[in-house]
């Protein structure tokens, strides 16, 4: 049987779940949305990276992200905090798609997929 870890569980769902050397993130949201999008994205990175320290892994290990920008406008100032944060020459495969967020002072939402060491 394979061992299934749940991380933060709720009602309707777990922040992280790990399973068989992988860590799968829910979607990350910044704590303070007054943020302009660098401030916001930086927030969900910052989130995203001690995420994965719980799993045993980092951000050199990610292998996919997906990120939800409210408004493609904002699609620079995201790649400038992503850019200060990906790890050259270990960036994950990525799409970055427009959506509308479950709150609207959300300009960004990130789901990762990461390898666990």
């Amino acid at each position: 049987m394979s061992n299934i870890q749940r991380f933060d569980v709720a009602a309707r769902l777990s922040v992280m779940v790990v399973h068989n050397g992988v860590a799968y993130l829910a979607g990350q949201v910044p704590a303070d949305a007054t943020q302009d999008i660098t401030g916001q994205t930086t927030q969900v990175l910052e989130a995203i990276d001690a995420l994965l320290a719980r799993a045993g892994s980092d951000k050199t290990r990610i292998l996919r992200a997906q990120i939800f920008l409210a408004d493609l406008a904002d699609f620079p100032g995201m790649n400038k905090a992503w850019d200060a944060w990906v790890p050259q020459g270990d960036a994950p495969a990525r799409a970055t798609v427009q959506a509308k967020l479950a709150k609207p002072e959300w300009k960004v939402e990130i789901v990762v997929t990461a390898a666990v060491r």
